[in-house]
């Protein structure tokens, strides 16, 4: 009689908040398992307190029970990196962990969060995507900032490292050259970019911020909107998972749904030119993601189309938060699910390279 082969063991990495409470997203963690377990696999998730040499303790959500038990297991043959704050995510733990997997052969992936400017930096030469990248800056001195607001008149100012567009700003230069800032709940007017600069040019400096072109984005009923895509690795390459739609509403910075964005279904919008534009670049930034900062196994991407009819790729996020639309979070966990077996199957060819 054949012996019954063990299921895959999926490690799902987070950590604990300062009160002792598992950070994360409580229900991707219990679809993820329920679908593993029908697949065939089975996953748990862990913190780097219960990473020891020979065995991880963790939790395992057993759909019978509808909870949760406390578990010591081997390590896994694959790990979904689910660390959901930046500074958390650089410790050194976390990273010799990392380190530790790949001397084990051990997939893990998303290697880390994406900065904006490295981001930039990575696909401003690149034939296919360089030319839907705004025009972008790093803010270090203020001439440099001066000289693209005169030459474009209207830019954003967002940090480097931030999540859900906060901290963004738009700067705009009216004829009488007074500067005026709109965030998503303030605004500010400036007789003069000095005055300006002499108020905000510790912010500006003190983190790492960049300058981005406004690029007059395409409005729906009157209102600016973009696109939210979200891919995922399959067979070698990528696919796409699903595109929503945000639009802003009270405000126009930002079409972030926590900002007061609000939902439509991408078919509203939908068109063969918008269909050409996101298939011929969800490959490229995700071989492009993973040749310069380590594998990535899913991404989303914030898009957008000028008044002109040009198309611009605003953002990348490593870890996407969870879509709104039910049908293309159904299709995450299904496209996820499917891609940590095929990662645990006997050399999968992902090379974990640092984000360091």
């Amino acid at each position: 009689m054949k012996e019954k082969q063990p299921k895959p063991l999926i490690g799902i990495l987070t950590i604990r908040k300062n009160n002792g409470t598992i950070a994360g997203n409580g229900q991707l963690f219990r679809n993820l398992q329920k679908k593993l377990i029908s697949l065939g696999g089975i996953s748990f998730v862990f913190t780097p307190e219960g990473i020891h040499e020979d065995f991880i303790d963790g939790f395992l959500f057993s759909p019978e029970k509808n909870g949760w038990m406390n578990k010591s297991f081997p390590y896994p043959k694959v790990v979904y990196n689910r660390i959901p704050f930046r500074p958390a995510e650089q410790q050194e733990n976390i990273q010799s962990f990392f380190s530790n997997l790949t001397k084990k052969g051990i997939p893990y992936f998303n290697p880390c969060f994406i900065d904006k400017y490295e981001l930039f930096k990575a696909f401003k030469t690149h034939p296919t995507i360089k030319q839907f990248l705004p025009e972008t800056i790093l803010i270090k001195e203020k001439k440099d900032l001066l000289k693209l607001l005169k030459n474009r008149s209207s830019i954003y100012l967002k940090p480097a490292n931030s999540a859900r567009g906060k901290g963004i700003f738009r700067l705009k230069q009216d004829p009488s050259f007074a500067v005026h800032v709109e965030g998503r709940k303030e605004q500010e007017r400036y007789e003069t970019f000095d005055h300006f600069w002499k108020e905000w040019h510790q912010l500006l400096l003190g983190e790492t911020y960049l300058a981005q072109e406004d690029i007059h984005p395409a409005k729906y009923k009157g209102s600016r909107f973009d696109f939210r895509i979200l891919a995922h690795a399959a067979g070698g390459d990528y696919t796409l998972t699903g595109i929503g739609i945000r639009q802003s509403q009270e405000q126009e910075v930002t079409t972030h749904i926590p900002s007061g964005g609000k939902l439509l279904p991408y078919e509203l919008l939908q068109s063969e030119a918008h269909d050409q534009f996101i298939q011929s670049i969800i490959s490229p930034i995700g071989k492009g993601l993973s040749e310069r900062f380590g594998y990535f196994g899913e991404f989303s991407i914030d898009a957008g189309v000028s008044q002109t009819g040009n198309y611009y790729i605003y953002e990348v996020n490593s870890k996407p938060m969870s879509f709104d639309e039910p049908e293309i979070e159904a299709r995450k966990i299904d496209h996820l699910c499917r891609l940590f077996l095929e990662l645990a199957k006997p050399n999968p060819g992902v090379n974990a390279l640092s984000c360091f």
